[in-house]
């Protein structure tokens, strides 16, 4: 595969993760603010999940070079956006 189509993945991969991240942003918010019994505690542990897994992600990304994380981080960034649009 050659760099473009590898770029294009990961930009591809950091818009998929942007999305689910800053859904899961949303939804542990509702949590934490919630009266419902053990709300705020599964709220916490969204919170710590999604932290890791978007680490874990940023830390491959990094691990493949420069590109492939500024790619991801850009992908990230257009999935907030498009969080953002569809919230407000």
């Amino acid at each position: 595969m050659n760099g473009f189509a590898t770029l294009a993945l990961w930009l591809a991969g950091g818009g998929i993760i942007g999305l689910i991240y800053f859904r899961m942003v949303r939804h542990s918010a509702d949590l934490m603010l919630s009266g419902r019994r053990g709300g705020p505690l599964f709220g916490l542990a969204l919170v710590l999940l999604r932290m890791a897994g978007l680490g874990g992600v940023l830390i491959v990304a990094a691990i493949q070079g420069a590109g492939p994380l500024l790619a991801a981080a850009l992908g990230l960034l257009i999935g907030r956006f498009a969080i953002m649009r569809w919230v407000a």
